[in-house]
């Protein structure tokens, strides 16, 4: 029999029989995950890999150069009653020079005291920009970049009644990173105890709301030593591995919720924990493998994106649920097992026990409350209610069409949050596009002789005939072997918005073609934060059909393969695709169109942040996975017992409804916690999970999965003749397996070899 039975219910029966040993190898996993991963630094994507298109070939020639694109900055120098030729003015703008050159970390400074700076003074002169590049490359530009700042504040406090400060790309990201871990840390921090809370209320037990929340945060203190090891072959930023956190806290607390869901049930029918362990595993873990290798490939779906920014995430969300799902079936079972009964210890007062379904059934319960009046009117009026939910999701869905994906760059944080993004803001208003230049990259012959020098003529003059579009100062630095430039102009606009990309179109289509791009051989591509926005965009345009494309597939394979269904499979799309869409059409409404911006404190882009669509499809598709396969494995398990189907649909639903319910509010509550970071991505990505996982867990999975089932009868269960031969299904399965789990559980040789193994 052994060799008969599925992965879920051998590691689950071997765990139960040797409990301690799966105690101590988990921890010995989560151990040696940890402390390799801290033996190591975490690899960044290099600036190739963040973009796409024309900004990523810029990257590359530099790379074939041995070169970078150099992390631009600049120092702000203003007086409301000095102006630029005052001895005092002029003083502060020496003295920062000085000081900044003194440090060893920056290179090509230019004062706007000197006649190749005189561009960068305002209109009214009191306020000036000295600007500079850092030595080091772009990546490694934010770690280098704290002594140039302490030189700048020495200058600030030398020079009373002038104002001086930095921005720049080394100096937003150190600052911004900083933010970002601070932020990230305090939302982690407080997800544990508002999930904790909720399962609580939900157990109304201590251990039992407990167990979830250790898996989750041993799989995630896992994963992220194993996320930094992967990081040497694919590379992962910030967002990978925050991400990584909300994903594995929502994913580890489901799979838990199912299993312990499971193990009640049994022994609510009278079966020992042993017997219940067993059956659990045979069902409930093997759900648990199904949805985690679903939500897995979806992922994996996100290395069609062509993009560094999603092989980051998709690595790092990959790694996580394998790990969530690794403990599921295999740590789980061994402390359930090694609980038994003292799961229910601590008990909170005025909070009931999460009730299983079987006693639910029993007394009646499950027909009373809101959900299981509104189930039995779906029951009742299946076809009013597929027209009136559907009606309405579909009107959530209808923003989703307008849809606009834009880099928000600085704008991603508001500018209160950082000093740094007020002197950003200062900057826009006497030097618009002077913080975020565009950079012209040339790669020809003798770029250092006379060829070069009559081009950069050319450049400055049509950059002053492009104006306001197009700003100087313009900044030209040439390789040694006199082989690559790079040219930097500033670009009207913040940077991200329509104006940058307007004034990038010039500059692309009329001002280079006819200044560098005439040097006869010469290779020539823009880049610089625009350029990558504008570039990563388009590329993700192209790239979203193939990646959508893949989860669709895969996905209906899956249900097919798990279900033997057709019909299922197909409707599975159909309403995956709504709750995605609806998320999509709220992130619009309250991101795009700013009907949220006092509410959680933000200001509209006009556009949702180029990463954020993508990965919200992918993973929520897969996520409504575990909801989908779970509630549908019991209505098949069901109708595979002899149950008609609409008793079996009912029975499904009704037994699983407090399930879902409580994995849904932990995801909810999560990803609500991330939702209110001040990061505009963050928010974005946040709201758009708890909305789609609010419309799955209620109009889906209460509504519309019930209705469809209820109107397709036996239809549900169709299966053509020439995929008769596809294998037992999941749920069929689960059935078999986990009613002979529970029977041999129950002989007394079996019970005595668990005992002796425990």
């Amino acid at each position: 029999m052994t060799n008969r039975r599925g992965l879920a219910q051998a590691a689950g029966r071997w765990s139960a029989t040797h409990r301690w040993a799966a105690v101590l190898l988990w921890l010995a996993f989560v151990v040696v995950a940890t402390v390799a991963g801290g033996m190591v630094t975490q690899q960044e994507p290099t600036p190739a890999e963040l973009t796409n298109g024309a900004a990523r070939h810029a990257e590359r020639i530099l790379d074939d150069a041995g070169l970078s694109l150099p992390a631009h900055e600049v120092v702000f120098v203003h007086s409301d009653r000095e102006t630029v030729g005052s001895p005092r003015f002029r003083a502060a703008v020496t003295g920062v020079v000085g000081r900044i050159k003194g440090t060893g970390k920056v290179r090509d400074v230019v004062s706007p005291l000197d006649p190749a700076g005189a561009a960068a003074v305002s209109a009214d002169r009191h306020s000036a920009l000295v600007q500079f590049d850092m030595a080091g490359d772009a990546v490694t530009a934010k770690e280098e970049v704290q002594p140039v700042l302490d030189a700048v504040a020495r200058s600030a406090e030398a020079s009373p009644g002038v104002t001086v400060e930095q921005f720049g790309e080394a100096s937003f990201a150190h600052k911004y990173e900083e933010k970002l871990h601070s932020d990230y840390t305090g939302a982690e921090t407080i997800s544990f105890p508002v999930t904790l809370g909720i399962l609580l209320v939900a157990f109304g037990a201590l251990v039992a709301a407990l167990l979830p929340v250790v898996l989750a945060l041993t799989a995630v203190v896992a994963a992220g030593g194993l996320l930094t090891l992967s990081s040497h072959l694919v590379h992962v930023d910030q967002n990978g591995s925050s991400v990584m956190s909300l994903i594995g806290i929502a994913v580890g607390v489901d799979y838990s919720l199912f299993y312990i869901r499971r193990v009640r049930e049994e022994r609510a029918r009278g079966n020992s924990t042993e017997a219940a362990v067993s059956a659990a595993a045979a069902t409930s873990g093997r759900s648990v493998i199904v949805s985690g290798l679903t939500v897995m490939v979806s992922l994996a779906g996100l290395f069609l994106s062509g993009n560094g920014i999603f092989y980051g995430m998709a690595t790092a969300t990959i790694i996580v649920v394998a790990v969530a799902v690794l403990g599921s079936v295999t740590v789980l079972p061994a402390l359930l097992s090694l609980l038994g009964r003292r799961i229910d210890k601590g008990r909170v007062p005025l909070l009931p026990r999460m009730r299983t379904a079987h006693a639910e059934d029993a007394a009646g319960a499950g027909r009373r409350g809101f959900w299981g009046a509104v189930l039995g009117a779906v029951l009742r009026r299946p076809a009013v209610s597929l027209v009136l939910c559907g009606g309405a999701l579909l009107a959530l869905v209808a923003p989703a069409f307008s849809l606009h994906t834009s880099d928000p760059g600085v704008s991603d944080l508001p500018a209160r949050s950082l000093p740094v993004l007020r002197t950003y803001e200062h900057i826009q208003r006497a030097f618009p596009g002077s913080s975020t230049p565009a950079k012209v990259v040339v790669r020809a012959d003798g770029l250092g002789g006379a060829a070069g020098d009559a081009a950069l003529r050319n450049f400055t003059k049509a950059v002053e005939a492009a104006s306001p579009q197009l700003s100087g100062p313009v900044t030209f630095r040439v390789s040694d072997d006199g082989k690559v430039a790079v040219a930097t102009v500033g670009l009207a606009g913040t940077g991200t918005d329509d104006t940058s990309v307007r004034a990038l179109r010039t500059l692309r289509t009329q001002v280079v073609p006819k200044t560098f791009g005439a040097i006869a051989g010469a290779d020539v591509a823009v880049g610089g934060t625009t350029a990558a926005s504008v570039d990563t965009n388009a590329n993700l345009s192209d790239r979203a059909p193939w990646v959508a494309g893949f989860v669709l597939v895969f996905t209906f394979a899956v249900m097919l393969v798990s279900f033997r269904s057709l019909v299922v499979a197909a409707f599975t799309l159909v309403l995956n695709t709504l709750s995605v869409g609806a998320a999509y059409g709220i992130v619009v409404l309250v991101f795009q169109r700013g009907w949220g911006e006092g509410l959680l404190g933000f200001t509209s882009t006009g556009g949702i942040a180029s990463w954020v669509p993508l990965f919200m499809f992918v993973f929520l598709f897969g996520l409504s996975m575990d909801y989908h396969v779970f509630v549908v494995s019991r209505i098949r398990e069901g109708h595979d017992r002899g149950l008609s189907t609409d008793r079996a649909i009912e029975q499904g639903i009704r037994g699983t409804a407090s399930v879902v319910t409580g994995a849904a509010v932990v995801m909810v509550a999560v990803a609500g916690v991330f939702g209110m970071l001040p990061q505009l991505s963050m928010k974005e990505s946040g709201v758009g999970m708890a909305t789609a996982v609010l419309v799955d867990a209620t109009f889906i999975r209460i509504v519309l999965l019930p209705a469809t089932m209820k109107l397709l009868g036996d239809a549900n269960w169709y299966l053509p003749g020439w995929l008769s031969r596809l294998p037992a299904g999941v749920a069929e399965r689960a059935a078999a397996d986990g009613g002979a789990a529970a029977e041999r559980a129950e002989r007394p040789a079996e019970r005595e070899t668990i005992a002796s193994g425990g």
